[in-house]
């Protein structure tokens, strides 16, 4: 006897499969919403603006809430929605309750002006709506106390104490010398007021800053689930006709909710390394640009906007999207998550993809990756240059390992990063790990051909480097690049690739609480300061296993007050290696300068681009003898010291 699935069963199946990610899915945007919108978390980084903000935020949500409950004890909808609270006991906590909030409405508002007025922080900007939202968020609950203040003259409750504002209100009214006659006929008019304050405030919300109240929840809720590191992928680039954003009408609807959603608290701009530096950029003005962009020519089309209008032929110059470093400071402290990261990244790929209007340097670097394969143009048989004199294992197709290690360009071309390789080398072979390289198969990842805007030379890289990978077995990658291993990890996924991928810092952090590798610490003296490189802490979330590395090397670390997820970028990421920057806007300088500071005689990274970017502010600025830059690798092998061999 056989047994038949019964009719339609197969259908159901797919529908339940299907509708298992779409709940996880939404279920994580609830999640981060209620986290980010709600508890309002990043908020807090600051404590004084974000104690203000807590105050207005919790104040107005409670008087909504509330004034919603009293709404339902009124005639016109008793009983359809009538609550069965408050009463008895209850109705005094919610009287106690809402003067509270009251309360914390014009405690947060108070703090607000005394920002603005007293303490004038430098990113902070000011315009009549900031005025405008401060002033309506006082006069409501004024005028709410009032209301309060003359019922009780009228009717002089027992509960009155649980109201104590509305209360003390009442009590200053009949010092003054109002009768119960009185308070009942300003009562009527006082209850207008407020009534027409709270209609004015809410239809004044989509014209003015306080359309942020719905934009940026919302903004919180629809963003993208990718990773902040990963850039969005162009599907079928070689049939689709859009390769890039010439135009804001070809923004997503998210990327334009995100330009309302920006509050221009001026966070992102604080956090700039860019903007830090003096150069013609601030992430908050290219958002703000992009919101006038968006409501001149979609909102009001029928005024003077053209939505055929080129966006780098108006308000932002054809420069703009050349000086971001895609740090990622900026997303990481914006309390509305707007990204400007990926918008810069749009209008890069349709300069060129599309118009072919690129800094002449961006287009020398795409040549190089082009034709040698790499940024630096070097031919690639040069590749393996620096394994000259050392025993590394070269894979051929069919080859098994455990570790594959993909280097990278800069380890394989760049002289000074060829120092870092071979000591990369000793420290493996000293580990007796089970490794090998691609040698001259090995291709470039194609991480600075995809931050530069080339999405298609990216994915043409991709393909090749899969590819290879499928070639060999082996159980996981290592790199010691943060941007490889960002990209293989975290980008590679969007093409199919998934596989354990591994920085560095990271296995050896591992490999030395495994492993007899005990360093003397008689190799490196003075004392030494760690950079967090952008990929490998901020997107990646890797900071103590650098640092545990050095610790077990027995090294004097000391830190700079700019670490961790809140480092300074070193000036060399999103395409910046390769570009002419201005002598006196350079950000590798302003990083250099934080080092200084802490009077070490060493820097120590885990990037080769930090490496390179923090030895041109070295020789730029003539301090050869007093500090260095090192890789993490170079400093563990001067830390076995000599008494093993090299």
């Amino acid at each position: 006897m056989t047994t038949n699935s019964l009719p339609g069963s197969s259908g159901i199946s797919e529908r339940v499969t299907n509708f298992i990610p779409s709940l996880k899915l939404f279920l994580s945007r609830l999640w981060d919403l209620f986290v980010n919108a709600v508890l309002q978390v990043r908020i807090w980084d600051s404590i004084y603006p974000g104690l203000m903000h807590a105050l207005i935020f919790i104040g107005v949500t409670i008087q909504v809430l509330g004034t919603f409950v009293n709404l339902t004890q009124m005639p016109l909808f008793i009983p359809l929605l009538e609550l069965p609270f408050p009463r008895g006991n209850g109705y005094l906590a919610f009287e106690l309750v809402m003067d509270l909030a009251g309360v914390a409405i014009l405690i947060g508002v108070i703090m607000a002006l005394f920002r603005r007025l007293v303490l004038r922080p430098k990113i902070q900007e000011t315009s009549w709506d900031d005025y405008y939202a401060l002033i309506m968020l006082a006069l409501i609950p004024i005028a709410g106390f009032t209301v309060e203040a003359t019922r009780f003259v009228t009717t002089s409750p027992p509960w009155a104490p649980w109201s104590p504002v509305g209360n003390w209100l009442a009590g200053l009214m009949r010092s003054a010398g109002m009768t119960p006659e009185t308070a009942i006929g300003l009562h009527r008019y006082l209850v207008y007021a407020h009534v027409i304050l709270g209609l004015a405030l809410a239809a004044s919300i989509p014209f003015t800053k306080l359309r942020h109240l719905i934009y940026t929840p919302l903004n919180i809720f629809l963003k993208p689930r990718r990773k902040s590191s990963t850039l969005e992928k162009i599907e079928d680039i070689e049939e689709t006709e859009l390769l890039g954003v010439g135009k804001i009408s070809e923004f997503t609807p998210q990327q334009l909710l995100s330009f309302d959603a920006c509050v221009r608290c001026g966070r992102c701009e604080e956090a700039c390394p860019v903007a830090f530096s003096g150069m013609a950029y601030s992430p908050r003005e290219f958002i703000q640009a992009m919101r006038q962009l968006m409501q001149t020519n979609l909102v009001h089309p029928n005024g003077n906007g053209n939505q055929d209008e080129e966006i780098l032929e108006s308000q932002i110059p054809e420069e703009t999207p050349w000086y971001c470093t895609t740090c990622g400071a900026c997303l990481d402290r914006c309390p509305a998550f707007v990204n400007p990261i990926d918008e810069i990244v749009d209008l890069r790929r349709y300069q060129v993809l599309t118009t072919g209007k690129m800094p002449k340097s961006v287009g020398d670097v795409l040549r190089n990756m082009e034709r040698q394969g790499n940024p630096w143009g070097m031919p690639p048989e040069g590749r393996i240059s620096w394994t000259e004199g050392l025993e590394v294992r070269q894979l051929e197709p069919g080859d098994e390992t455990d570790i594959l290690l993909f280097l990278g360009c800069a380890y394989a071309f760049d002289e000074r990063n060829k120092n870092v390789t071979r000591s990369i080398v000793r420290l493996l072979n000293e580990s007796q790990v089970d490794y090998g390289i691609l040698g001259l198969d090995e291709m470039c990842c194609g991480e600075t051909s995809r931050r530069l805007g080339h999405e298609y030379l990216f994915q043409v890289m991709v393909e090749q480097n899969l590819e290879i990978f499928a070639s060999i077995k082996y159980n996981r990658i290592v790199t010691p690049c943060p941007h490889c291993f960002n990209t293989l990890k975290n980008e590679y996924s969007q093409f199919g690739f998934q596989l354990e991928v591994q920085h560095l810092t990271e296995f050896l952090a591992e490999h030395f609480q495994k492993a007899d590798f005990s360093p003397n610490g008689h190799g490196l003296e003075g004392r030494l300061t760690f950079h967090d490189s952008c990929y490998l802490g901020r997107y990646n979330q890797i900071y103590s296993q650098p640092r545990q590395l050095l610790s077990d090397a027995k090294i004097d670390l000391t830190e700079m007050s700019r670490k961790g997820e809140d480092s300074f970028c070193c000036g060399g990421g999103g395409g910046q290696m390769w570009m002419e920057t201005d002598a006196n806007t350079r950000i590798n300088h302003r990083r250099l300068d934080d080092a200084l500071k802490t009077n070490a005689e060493v820097v120590a990274t885990a990037c080769p681009y930090c490496l390179l970017m923090f030895d041109d502010a070295i020789r730029s600025k003539g301090l050869g003898d007093q500090i260095q830059v090192m890789d993490v690798a170079e400093v563990l092998v001067n830390q076995l010291g000599d008494d093993r061999e090299r």
